[in-house]
């Protein structure tokens, strides 16, 4: 088994963010690993802003900057997750980096992986919603088939039964 260096801790800013961030706080601190909190903004929003601009003429609406869209997407999640790492993990800022990228969830995790030089992954196995699910596949259960390096899936404790 290789040593944990670094820890890809994926989130998406529903409420089971913080308990992913926990579990990967805690492999951190008994591993002396650097923790990457890894948000991916979502293509199929990007491309939705794209369509909408490309099918309206701007004399029946209002044109969408897609540049501006995805910088207010990258300034209003950045500073949600400094607000949960402020608050919750404040002793442990030094063990903790913040990357927020455009791309298909699961592919974004999978390639911030290899980029990243992630030896563990910790994600929720639920996020956003059921219904995505249905349509689209979770992305935890996607990057559980595909990733190279180990995955914990973070649940919530309030569910059991």
């Amino acid at each position: 088994m290789n040593r944990i260096k670094k820890i890809l801790a994926c989130i998406d800013l529903s409420p089971y963010s913080l308990n992913t961030l926990k579990y990967a706080i805690e492999f951190a601190k008994d591993t002396g690993a650097k923790v990457v909190v890894f948000n991916v903004i979502n293509q199929h929003e990007i491309s939705s802003i794209e369509a909408y601009n490309l099918h309206y003429p701007s004399f029946v609406a209002e044109k969408i900057p897609t540049k501006e869209y995805i910088d207010e997407m990258r300034k209003v999640r950045l500073e949600k997750i400094e607000a949960l790492l402020n608050e919750h993990f404040a002793d442990h800022r030094s063990l903790i980096e913040v990357k927020i990228e455009i791309g298909v969830p699961f592919e974004a995790i999978l390639d911030a992986i290899e980029t990243e030089k992630a030896d563990l992954v910790v994600m929720a196995t639920q996020g956003r919603g059921n219904l995505s699910r249905v349509f689209f596949g979770s992305v935890a259960e996607k990057v559980f088939r595909h990733s190279p390096v180990p995955v914990v899936s973070v649940r919530d404790n309030q569910k059991r039964h």
